[in-house]
Formats: structure tokens, C-alpha cells, sequence
């Protein structure tokens, strides 16, 4: 089966992106794990899947796959990336569009600039609904890693993320105890690890290791709960820029339940066609 396909990044968090509006969607958790291999495949941390939606006034469904296959709920670089190519593409002609998640509804937008911000929703503090298997809420949580007492906040942007503040976000175990946090029975669903370094109360450094793809040159959503949870404990102000390893996201943020804002660029790299096996997901 030949698979038609976009290489597309957002800071640097790179995906493929497939157009499964006019044909369905049949790619195995195996596939998509061997197309995402740098080596052997095309190489991506993500694969988006543009597809329709069947709810009234909603203009596309959006399925986000890890590089291990596995299927999440939400990834922000990958929304600012999936309205680009659908402009692209010619699928649409509205600079804001309405997509389907498998945690709701976003509305990512293309502003006049050429950047794309996205309403990524309210964050999720209920420890059931992030989900982290704690007595009650908190700011802050506690786990013992590797010898180490480790604290974080969590949060969920659609998916769970814990934020670790770093001394040097050079410095920081962003493999050793990314992996290990991930992994955690703490975590039911796994989790997202971010590491932030504060700079100033409106500017952070971040790394992130997502689930299912290992550290990544950025993370909208991680972006969003690591800024949110720094507004939230007081060390952050609003609007707060993030400066990743691949590039720079700003994310505004009122507090409480008020919605989060994700802003920032996103590029089509190259489009391909690759020779790929059949399967059913």
C-alpha cells in the first residue's frame, strides 16, 4: 500500500500528517511504529490523521498517534501544524477552524502573522480526571525516583503531564527520570515529564519526554501545563514565553478555569509517498 504523507514540524516537534478525509484510515500500531523509525522509516515524533467529522458545525476529526502507535488525546504543536495543512491542502478556507479530539473540541487559528495559536480548553487539576492516583488534589506531589525525592505538579492538557521546576534545564535527568516518571503506577495512563527552568516571571527554559516517543525538541501541551502550573503556584505571569530546544511558544493563561492559549509557528517540511503494510486500527 502506498501512503501519501506530509513531513510537517512545530518548534521542531515533527510530524507526519495524513489526509484521511477521502479514504479511510488503516494503519496497525506496527506501521506506524516502523514509519516513525529515523533509520528505516520516515522518522517523526507524532502522526496526525486528518479526517471528518460527524458532529453538527465541526469541520474536521483530529487522531494523534505516538511513535510507539500508540493512539493520545492531544498534542498542541501538532494542532497548529494540522490547521497549516489543511490550508495547505485546500480542505478549508477559514483562518479558525473547529476540530474533534478524543478529549473534545479545539479551535485552532491561522493569524494574519503566519503563526497559529490554538484554545487548548481549561486545564485539568482533579488528580482522577489527569489521571494521577492521589488521595486528593494538590500543587505539589512527591515521588521517591531512582533514591531521589522528586516533586511536581500535575496537570492535564487533554493528556497528563507532570512539571518538574530545574536548577539548568542543561543539567536536568530529562531521560533518566523522564523514563522513570513515565513508566510510574503513580501515573495510570503514563504520563508526560517536563522539566522548566524559570528566567524571569514571563520566561521559561523547557524540556519534555513525552510518552510513547522519548524526549522531543518541544510539546504544546507541555508548554501549556508547565506554564499553567508555574501561574498556578505563583512563579509565572501571563502571557509566559517558552523557549524550547526547537524554538520559541507563548502561552496565555487568566487562571482558574479560563482557557489556555497556545501561539506559535508551524512549517511543512517535505511531502513523500512510502510503501507501507496493511492493517486496521
Amino acid at each position: 500500500m502506498k501512503l501519501k504523507f506530509t513531513k510537517m514540524h512545530g518548534t521542531g516537534n515533527d510530524f507526519v500528517v495524513i489526509d484521511a478525509t477521502q479514504q479511510a484510515f488503516t494503519l496497525s500500531e506496527k506501521d506506524i511504529s516502523l514509519l516513525s523509525n529515523r533509520r528505516f522509516g520516515i522518522g517523526f515524533d507524532q502522526l496526525l490523521v486528518v479526517g471528518q467529522s460527524k458532529i453538527k458545525d465541526v469541520d474536521f476529526s483530529y487522531r494523534i498517534f505516538n511513535a510507539d502507535g500508540g493512539e493520545v488525546n492531544q498534542c498542541g504543536n501538532g494542532a497548529r501544524c494540522f490547521v497549516t495543512f489543511v490550508h495547505d491542502k485546500k480542505l478549508t478556507n477559514k483562518d479558525e477552524i473547529i476540530v474533534e479530539t478524543r478529549s473534545g473540541i479545539i479551535k485552532p487559528k491561522l493569524e494574519a502573522n503566519g503563526s497559529v495559536s490554538v484554545n487548548m480548553g481549561p486545564p485539568i487539576f482533579n488528580p482522577i480526571k489527569i489521571p494521577i492516583s492521589v488521595p486528593k488534589e494538590n500543587n505539589k506531589y512527591s515521588l521517591d525516583v531512582n533514591d531521589r525525592r522528586i516533586e511536581f505538579g500535575a496537570v492535564s492538557m487533554g493528556n497528563p503531564h507532570a512539571v518538574i521546576i530545574a536548577k539548568n534545564i542543561d543539567d536536568a535527568p530529562v531521560e533518566t527520570v523522564g523514563r522513570l516518571l513515565e513508566n510510574n503506577e503513580l501515573f495510570p495512563e503514563r504520563v508526560n515529564v517536563n522539566f522548566m527552568e524559570i528566567r524571569s516571571r514571563e520566561s521559561v527554559n523547557l524540556r519534555v519526554w513525552e510518552r510513547g516517543a522519548g524526549e522531543t525538541l518541544s510539546c504544546g501541551t507541555g508548554a501549556c501545563a508547565s506554564v499553567v502550573f508555574g501561574i498556578k503556584v505563583g512563579l509565572l505571569d501571563s502571557p509566559c514565553k517558552v523557549f524550547t530546544r526547537g524554538g520559541e511558544l507563548t502561552i496565555f493563561w487568566e487562571g482558574g478555569e479560563s482557557d489556555v492559549y497556545l501561539c506559535g509557528s508551524a512549517q511543512s517540511v517535505f511531502e513523500g509517498e512510502i510503501d507501507v503494510g496493511g492493517g486496521t486500527q
